[in-house]
């Protein structure tokens, strides 16, 4: 039975053995490949000059922790804020 559904599907196209030459291409194919390499390095041509992007580099740590937390002003005399527990 599996034997009747491969015999067709085995006769649509010859297949190349291992250690075959490659057949020769028609000069319309041969022309065919040159408009289409010809269109490949125009389209390279428009695509514009990134810089490269990094999408985790906001995740990934380069260098050690930075600590945000502390506000830059702190307990430094004549700021705004009120040392607690200083004596004056």
């Amino acid at each position: 039975m599996i034997a009747l559904l491969a015999g067709p599907a085995a006769a649509q196209q010859p297949v190349q053995k291992y250690g075959e030459p490659d057949p020769d291409k028609t000069p319309a194919q041969i022309e065919s490949e040159k408009r289409a390499e010809r269109a490949y390095q125009k389209s390279l041509g428009n695509v514009p000059n990134a810089a490269p992007t990094d999408p985790w580099g906001t995740v990934r740590q380069d260098g050690p922790a930075k600590t945000a937390a502390t506000p830059a002003n702190r307990n430094k005399p004549g700021s705004s804020a009120k040392a607690t527990g200083a004596a004056k």
